[in-house]
């Protein structure tokens, strides 16, 4: 059975930091390549980074110089780190692991970016 389980998700003030995670079981973890998305309140699901199974990196235009995506093979672990967080990156969070012919989703956590 696939799992992939998001966490690392809360309230934080803007400018503030969080660190998600998303720890994949059921997968042969290094052979797909893993994104991260988000969704916000009556808007459609955008990508917010994505990480190649040989490590190759897309950000979005909106998190560029803010969030960093990486990956753990070893503990099939795939991480987001973002800093100076703003209000609009108020979302609810989600991992997919992906392949040509395969993907799989998450359920997601939420962040909220608010004073």
């Amino acid at each position: 059975q696939v799992q992939l389980v998001e966490s690392g998700g809360g309230l934080v003030q803007p400018g503030g930091s969080l660190r998600l995670s998303c720890e994949a079981s059921g997968i042969a973890f290094s052979m797909y390549t893993m994104a991260w998305y988000r969704q916000a309140p009556g808007k459609q699901r955008e990508l917010v980074a994505l990480i190649s199974q040989v490590g190759s990196i897309n950000y979005a235009d909106s998190v560029k110089e803010r969030f960093t995506i990486s990956r753990d093979n070893g503990k099939n672990t795939m991480y987001l780190q973002m800093n100076s967080l703003k209000p609009e990156d108020t979302a609810l969070y989600y991992c997919k692991a992906q392949t040509l012919i395969r993907n799989y989703w998450g359920q997601g956590t939420q962040v909220t970016v608010s004073s």
